[in-house]
């Protein structure tokens, strides 16, 4: 294994990149929509227990997963699962997703990035000014169709992309200290233009009603997100929902914390780091999060206009046309605030997910800390440009659901049955107290070892058999009256056949309809060939790694 020079300079450096690589765009953009979709103020309750019960456990083990690898040489997902049970040599295959998933959600996720790049730079030339609604919008639509795109540079998304990829990969090259510079500066601002955008947003009021809208509102969106609807707390698919967003929304499963905390000393504080790191997540999208889009939204256009649109599109399509209400000036700085804000929730993140293939190089084929990082950057553009080239064929949004959904419950499963029965709850413990700066509830240790893992299972089994209209109570009585489960299209099992393009394909008469079904399930194929394909590769890569570990420990006897 390469020596590892690599240390994080200061506390305040760490839990602020921890921090940065759990807030995201979802914290602005999916934590509204879902709280609007799932009962509003309601949906904060099983929120908060999720958060408790799993985001805050799982937060524990990782970091001490990842703190426990580091301190025999490891900083990889797959050789510090092998490190946690030595007997057992397939659990670094499991390991595998904590490589595969960061490199698949970075192809993308970088993409999403490089929106906001571009978005800045149009904010400040002004491009969205006398722009319509819909104008807006096709500017978006215009932008992400590589063969279509009029936004004035000829392969805008490509150039825009490639930049991204191309700062992405030099800060990385800089080593921890680069990734800490960034969330130093970063996360400040983020919070900066998070605060003012929410300030303009929860005071907007019914000043921007115009007479097409002469009913809007902000505090029409504030109180549609937050009023209660608490019969939705006795809805499956709503607990569900919570347990996914917390999940996300921590960047748990992906193997970036593990990686993080490798480089910790062994003796430092992670159990109260972790608990800083997770809070400072929730503040920035139960308070920030929760205040930008949807009260802007619902003080321009009305509360009657987010409900039929509220999405994630509105973050690109809509938003820039609402800040051009407040004139040019403030126009401009409110869209430089808030694509620079999603920006930096951008990078933070996709930084760590650059993290755990470089540690894998440099600890097993001995990769200095610049080829590592610039390999990661070639590789994430050969597996990106197809979801950058046919976005509009379903590429991005097969890498999503399998590397940033699918694969993000598998590992963290794995993981919390792996420390909690494996590795021992005694052992576990003893290693998330460690130089701990605070006294850990002891009934944590009950909650990691048994709720926790069932959680996990729940949301896994919640996504392998979702019933029919994501409606819970008639699937179960369908299943007790003998009529079998129904299982929705979304549903796992479902999604693997393709059953809902071919129900559209089978229902089509339109010739035009049908050409672009078969060719949607073409490119729906190929893209879960390639993320195959990638998966099998770096598996072949641990097989290779751990026999070169072995021949080691021969020649040293």
């Amino acid at each position: 294994m390469a020596a590892q020079s690599d240390s994080w300079g200061t506390r305040v450096g760490l839990i602020l990149a921890m921090a940065g690589n759990a807030v995201g765009l979802g914290n602005f953009l999916r934590f509204p929509v879902q709280a609007i979709n799932n009962g509003g103020g309601a949906f904060i309750i099983p929120y908060i227990v999720c958060f408790l019960l799993m985001g805050i456990p799982l937060l524990w083990i990782e970091w001490s997963m990842g703190r426990f690898g580091g301190k025999n040489g490891n900083h990889s997902t797959p050789f510090i699962l092998d490190t946690m049970d030595p007997k057992r040599r397939f659990w670094k295959y499991f390991g595998v997703f904590g490589i595969f998933t960061n490199v698949a959600v970075a192809a993308y996720y970088c993409y999403i990035e490089s929106w906001t790049m571009s978005y800045v730079m149009h904010s400040i030339k002004g491009t969205f000014r006398d722009l319509s609604q819909l104008e807006t919008a096709q500017f978006f639509v215009k932008y992400v169709d590589i063969q279509q795109s009029t936004t004035g540079i000829p392969y805008e998304a490509i150039i825009f992309y490639i930049l991204c990829l191309l700062l992405n990969t030099w800060i990385l090259s800089r080593g921890l200290k680069g990734v800490e510079r960034v969330a130093r500066i970063g996360m400040p601002l983020l919070i900066l233009f998070g605060i003012f955008l929410a300030v303009r947003g929860v005071t907007l009021g019914t000043s921007g009603a115009n007479p097409e809208h002469p009913d809007a509102s902000a505090i029409d969106g504030l109180n549609f997100l937050w009023t209660p609807q608490y019969d939705s707390l006795t809805n499956p698919k709503v607990w569900l929902a919570a347990a996914g967003q917390i999940f996300f929304t921590l960047s748990l499963g992906m193997g970036t914390v593990h990686c993080y905390s490798s480089y910790v000393k062994y003796k430092d504080d992670i159990a109260l780091n972790a608990v800083s790191a997770g809070f400072m997540n929730e503040f920035v999208e139960v308070v920030l999060g929760s205040s930008i889009v949807i009260p802007i939204a619902a003080g321009f256009l009305g509360i009657d206009w987010v409900k039929e649109n509220a999405g994630f599109g509105m973050a690109f399509q809509t938003m820039p046309y609402l800040f051009q209400n407040w004139g040019p000036a403030i126009a401009m700085i409110a869209g430089v605030m808030w694509f620079g804000l999603l920006f930096f929730a951008g990078i933070t993140s996709s930084l760590a997910m650059g993290t755990p293939w470089m540690g894998f190089f440099q600890d097993e084929f001995k990769f200095t800390r610049k080829q590592a990082a610039w390999s990661f950057g070639a590789i994430t553009l050969i597996m990106g440009l197809p979801t950058v080239l046919f976005y509009n064929e379903g590429v991005f949004d097969e890498y999503d659901y399998w590397a940033g959904t699918v694969s993000l419950v598998i590992f963290a499963l794995v993981e919390s049955i792996l420390f909690a029965w494996i590795f021992g709850m005694k052992r576990g413990w003893h290693e998330i107290n460690r130089g701990g700066d605070i006294n850990i509830p002891h009934f944590f240790k009950f909650i990691i070892k048994y709720i926790t893992p069932l959680l996990l299972l729940a949301v896994f089994i919640g996504s392998v058999f979702t019933p029919e209209s994501n409606d819970w109570n008639a699937a179960f009585q369908s299943l007790f009256s003998g009529n079998g489960w129904p299982l929705d299209n979304t549903s796992l099992i479902k999604m693997i056949s393709n059953a809902g393009y071919k129900q559209q394909l089978a229902a089509a008469t339109d010739e035009t309809v049908i050409s672009g079904l078969k060719s949607r399930i073409f490119y729906t194929n190929a893209a879960r060939i390639l993320l195959i394909s990638f998966f099998t590769g770096i598996s072949i890569l641990v097989y290779i790694a751990y026999k070169k570990r072995a021949n080691l420990k021969i020649q040293k006897l």
